[in-house]
């Protein structure tokens, strides 16, 4: 593999491990406010990145590369209201599109059609986050300045359950 591909590709093993800390202070910031449905949401969504991690370490194994993890930053957001925590989220799901895109960039670069093929499914998967986010912004914005419609939008979230990403199923 390049070397520049790997390092890309470990370098993200540790930052969807980070991003799995952020979505859990987003689960904690909603849990003591009361939102068990987004803190559920959003805990789950901490296990999915957890996954994606594991998808690019098992990636990094298949391809006779050694992982090296690192330190995980601590995550240093603070909210002062509902609508903040979701658009750190669209925020940090655009900045994840663009790190796959650059592992994408350099592994088209070096010709690493296994890699490009591989980062498909994270493409696919980011374009979906993206676009969750920015609708769960949307309703909050709608919706979330009215007790009884808040509750509902907890509610929906509350009911949100956790599956295994396809590469880790079929792994």
């Amino acid at each position: 593999m390049d070397t520049k591909v790997y390092e890309l590709i470990n370098d993200q093993i540790n930052k969807e491990f980070y991003s799995a800390y952020l979505y859990l202070s987003f689960a904690d910031y909603y849990e003591e406010e009361g939102l068990k449905g987004f803190a559920n949401w959003y805990e789950i969504q901490a296990q999915e990145e957890r996954d994606h991690a594991l998808i690019f370490r098992n990636y990094l194994h298949e391809n006779g590369c050694k992982v090296k993890l690192t330190a995980i930053d601590m995550p240093d957001k603070t909210f002062s209201n509902y609508l903040e925590p979701l658009e750190a989220g669209l925020e940090h799901e655009k900045y994840v599109t663009s790190l796959i895109n650059d592992i994408y960039a350099a592994a088209a670069e070096a010709k690493d059609y296994r890699t490009m093929k591989f980062l498909d499914w994270f493409i696919t998967e980011q374009q979906e986050e993206e676009d969750t986010a920015d609708t769960m912004i949307t309703r909050m914005k709608l919706f979330g300045g009215d007790a009884r419609t808040l509750y509902d939008l907890d509610q929906e979230n509350a009911a949100r359950v956790y599956n295994t990403p396809s590469p880790l199923a079929n792994a």
